[in-house]
């Protein structure tokens, strides 16, 4: 059976002078761009127009401070227009965007700030307390801008919008030239800088807005991810406003029955949502109450989804919610496009021919039926440039010709990836990327903690959660605690609220289980692999039935 829809290598190589400010910008200045809604029911609509105004006179304010082309700038901003416009301003420029999520704490903003010596920091005025403090004592911090607001010590982002000199009309980059810097979790240490070049996002594009998302330039799009996130520049941000589309936004938390009401009130075209967004909306009660007649397109990305969500999205709405694969590092690398047989449980087909592969331990490719390591071809046109200011780490990633994603899968004789599973610790929540290291690096700096291991542990709702297994250093401790559930509780909430202190929230582990001592190789090693897969055969023996 031959696929029909991958793309060709030479599709995906940009024009050699190319910026991504510009190819969204030129676009119909009266046609709608964004449309913004926030949970108490204000709504918002700019054109392109509008939006090319906004980010070209920030681009020029910006140039006037001293912002060059090179220059590092982190942003922290929620679901907004103007976070677009931000976005927008600093890439016209040839400056790097640092993608910040609005759940980050200072710890994690201070580091990704030094580590990429950035000369800029624009945030929304609901997180700049949280930047002032991680970028306190920083003499290459140049440039503080706040949004919706102001703040002492900093310029505030209406000024600089309403007082630009003139509207900045160049847009001095190169298709390898560096456009995103995104820091993303790993196994150990800190998180890496991803690099992203201007020419990548033209690859992402050719990729992931016609064959996945289906996007026509008439099509209202709403991808429910939020700023800071790969998935907010892969698919709100790139695929659709490059596809000159208009993207739908919700400012407010998320609630299975206000999703889906919103679908049908702002006749949404393209969903893409998370894993856990879908399997929370297919058990609200009365979805006949639902139509989602607009709907034409319905994807999920993040980790694999229920067959049994896909079954009731089909039931209750005729609409098949597709699967897709990819990381920061790269794209959109294995998916059931619009034009892709569907078969359940499978990943689908590798997006581009020749740029996705079966490895082994060698870097050989496998043949059919064999389970190995997911790998992407080196020099793809959507792979990263590497991790910044970390060559080793880099080629540790490669393997001959091929980078190694980290997951593994087999193939079976019509091409089709069917997953395995992780081949590092590495644990996905809800849709977040979460390294272990982080939390346990959080959770030793508790006063009665002597080391702990955090792994995936199953959950229903959001396909796993952070699981941690605590060693306390008073031995006496943990007897007592086997024997006062109420004193134990206590403790875990203690311990939980600490890690969300130091690192952002979503990282906290939801369940902690107190031991006398972990699992360790002969050289003293953690070994999480044991732990994590004791969580799973635990959780299968439960659901069959078995007990513990």
């Amino acid at each position: 059976m031959e696929p029909t829809h991958t793309a060709t290598w030479n599709q995906l190589v940009a024009p050699e002078v190319f910026n991504i400010a510009g190819a969204i910008l030129n676009r119909d200045e009266g046609k709608r761009a964004l449309i913004w809604r926030s949970e108490a029911g204000a709504k918002r609509t700019w054109t392109y127009g509008d939006l090319r105004r906004e980010s070209l006179r920030l681009a020029q304010s910006l140039h006037d401070l001293g912002l060059r082309k090179g220059d590092r700038v982190l942003v922290l901003m929620p679901r907004r227009p103007e976070t677009y416009a931000v976005y927008l301003a600093i890439l016209s420029l040839g400056a790097v965007v640092l993608p910040g999520s609005e759940l980050l704490m200072p710890n994690d903003i201070a580091y990704r700030v030094r580590h990429a010596e950035a000369k800029g920091v624009i945030a929304h005025s609901a997180l700049a307390e949280r930047a002032e403090a991680a970028v306190a004592g920083l003499p290459f911090v140049k440039l503080r801008v706040v949004v919706e607001g102001t703040r002492d010590g900093w310029l505030a982002y209406d000024d600089l919008v309403r007082g630009a000199s003139q509207e900045w009309d160049r847009f001095p980059t190169r298709r390898d030239d560096l456009a995103f810097l995104s820091y993303t979790s790993g196994t150990t240490g800190y998180p890496k800088g991803v690099m992203h070049v201007h020419g990548w996002a033209h690859a992402h594009w050719h990729i992931a807005a016609k064959r996945w998302l289906g996007i026509e330039p008439d099509d209202v799009v709403w991808a429910t991810a939020g700023p800071g996130w790969a998935k907010w520049i892969w698919s709100p941000f790139v695929a659709t406003l490059m596809s000159g589309a208009t993207g739908f936004h919700y400012g407010g938390r998320f609630d299975p029955e206000t999703f889906l009401q919103l679908i049908d009130d702002e006749q949404i075209h393209v969903l893409c949502a998370t894993p856990t967004e879908y399997r929370m909306m297919a058990k609200v009660d009365g979805l006949e109450r639902f139509r989602l007649s607009s709907l034409r397109q319905a994807v999920s990305a993040g980790e694999p989804l229920n067959r049994e969500v896909i079954d009731t999205f089909r039931r209750h709405f005729g609409i098949t919610v597709r699967d897709g694969y990819g990381q920061t590092e790269n794209t959109l690398l294995v998916a059931t496009c619009v034009d892709t047989e569907m078969r359940a449980g499978s990943m689908g087909l590798p997006t581009v021919e020749g740029a996705v592969e079966i490895v082994d331990e060698e870097g050989r490719p496998l043949p059919p039926g064999q389970v190995g390591d997911i790998a992407v071809r080196r020099g793809f046109p959507a792979l990263f440039q590497g991790y910044y200011k970390d060559a080793e780490r880099t080629e540790a990633q490669f393997r001959g010709d091929w980078y190694i994603t980290g997951d593994r899968a087999e193939k079976d004789e019509d091409g089709y990836l069917w997953f395995s599973g992780r081949a590092d610790d590495i644990i996905i929540s809800a849709g977040y990327t979460i390294g272990p290291f982080e939390v346990e690096d959080a959770l030793v700096k508790h006063p009665l903690v002597r080391e702990c291991a955090a792994v995936s542990s199953p959950d229903e709702v959001r396909g796993a959660i952070v699981k941690a297994f605590v060693v306390l250093k008073d031995p006496a401790l943990h007897r007592e605690l086997e024997s006062d559930g109420e004193r134990r509780e206590a403790l875990i909430r203690e311990l939980q609220e600490h890690v969300k202190q130091i690192t952002a929230p979503y990282k906290y582990p939801r369940a902690i289980e107190f031991v006398e001592d972990l699992p360790k190789t002969t050289s003293g090693k953690i070994r999480r692999v044991e732990l994590r897969e004791r969580e799973w055969k635990r959780h299968r023996k439960l659901n069959e039935g078995q007990g513990g």
